[in-house]
């Protein structure tokens, strides 16, 4: 699902303010894979999670998502593979706050132009996936961090797409309410989902099938037993 090749990214490439955040990266996930990106602030995991998500490109290397070479795409082109391929989960939540549940997650259904009707049966059936079929009539501020989150999830969930990408999805939770959205993350890789977890958290990490550490923009696997490949 996700295959990275010598992957770097450098802001301000020639000047003083000259910035490598990403060294030559290699990166391989099958589909059906939970795996976690973990590294400490600055070092680099948003910048992998941006070129990941497709919404950076990187100054060198190449990276197919879902076989598909995203170098060869233009602007257009790019956002609909986001919108079909990739499933986007942050810690704020992101929700509109106007908005119910409901709307929140039939929010892309729009973009891809599903008749209104449609949205709301797919959008109800997308809740009721993560537990919250009966508070679809809810705004966010009528919900815990859990219950946002997961309106969250299936908001990401709505185009069924093949990968999730979650930055940091617990960072802003108790662990208790943590752990239910990690095993969320579990259901979701056993139905078939490339899930990829952006964090600092050992523990968070340590749910993943796979680790990656990243330190000072290089990548490398976690083999068991806490070293690097």
């Amino acid at each position: 699902m996700i295959e990275a090749h010598g992957l770097g990214k450098v802001y301000s490439p020639g000047t003083q303010a000259e910035v490598v955040a990403l060294r030559n990266a290699d990166l391989r996930i099958a589909r059906g894979e939970f795996v976690a990106i973990m590294g400490p602030s600055g070092s680099g995991k948003s910048t992998l999670m941006n070129l990941i998500g497709c919404l950076d490109t990187p100054s060198s290397g190449s990276y197919l998502c879902d076989g598909i070479d995203v170098a060869t795409l233009d602007a257009e082109e790019l956002a609909a593979l986001r919108r079909d391929k990739i499933g986007f989960v942050f810690q704020g939540f992101h929700l509109l706050p106007r908005m119910s549940a409901l709307d929140n997650v039939a929010m892309p259904l729009v973009y891809s132009e599903v008749p209104p009707a449609e949205r709301q049966e797919l959008a109800l059936q997308a809740l009721d996936a993560v537990g919250l079929a009966e508070r679809a009539a809810h705004r966010p501020n009528e919900l815990s961090g859990g219950q946002q989150q997961r309106v969250a999830i299936a908001r990401a969930l709505i185009n069924n797409p093949p990968i999730v990408l979650a930055d940091e999805p617990t960072g802003a939770l108790d662990s208790r309410t943590g752990a239910e959205i990690l095993a969320l993350f579990k259901r979701l890789r056993g139905g078939g989902h490339t899930v990829v977890l952006i964090t600092h958290d050992p523990e968070v990490a340590a749910h993943a099938d796979r680790i990656f550490m990243i330190h000072d923009g290089q990548l490398q696997e976690q083999v068991p037993g806490g070293g690097a490949s």
